[in-house]
């Protein structure tokens, strides 16, 4: 019966299988020994049977430790946040982690910073901007009008300066309007000769 018996410490355990072993089933190894070392004190005449009988709860306790950790193992697989999914993410997944993401970075804002941002973030409002920032307020478009407004707005002063014209206060809207179709032919032509969209 002692040929039998494992070691009860973990320095004793040496096998390679052992050495993977977690602390829950090393425990449980543990345990099972102690059963059939204590089933072996036990009168001989009955020694064989609780000797038996020790090591059969022994095999139960360690595959219930074992399925334990696996299932322990396999909740934080699939519930890990740094889990990476492969393929391609379709547009609902990446709402939801949109929204997800809004609402966190929300709440850690002062109550008014947050009223505006939901505000602006509101999908009416984004859809919006978008569509003015990809006709209207083009970067280019914008640049080109100001540039153009205080050139052309600069020349006209000198002019009207030296001939004595008084301004009549539309001359800075008129310029940057003019900059601002230049700006937005600029961004026309150059779609079509490259093919690319600005």
């Amino acid at each position: 019966m002692a040929a039998e018996q494992a070691p009860t410490t973990p320095e004793k355990i040496t096998s390679p299988e052992a050495k993977e072993l977690t602390p829950e089933q090393l425990e449980g190894y543990l345990r099972a020994d102690a059963k059939i070392e204590r089933a072996a004190e036990k009168p001989i005449e009955n020694a064989e049977k609780a000797a038996e009988k020790a090591k059969i709860e022994a095999l139960k306790e360690a595959v219930s430790v074992e399925r334990g950790s696996a299932e322990k193992k396999s909740k934080e697989a699939t519930s890990s946040p740094a889990r990476r999914r492969h393929g391609v993410v379709n547009k609902k997944e990446r709402d939801a982690s949109y929204k997800q993401h809004m609402k966190h970075i929300q709440s850690e804002l002062k109550p008014t910073a947050r009223t505006f941002s939901k505000l602006i973030h509101n999908p009416v409002v984004e859809k919006t901007s978008e569509a003015i920032g990809g006709t209207v307020a083009r970067p280019n478009a914008i640049l080109s009008g100001a540039v153009v407004a205080f050139v052309l707005v600069l020349g006209v002063y000198l002019v009207a300066k030296f001939y004595g014209y008084p301004l009549s206060g539309f001359e800075t809207i008129g310029a940057f309007i003019v900059g601002w179709v230049i700006g937005l032919l600029y961004d026309f032509f150059k779609a079509m000769i490259t093919g690319k969209k600005v």
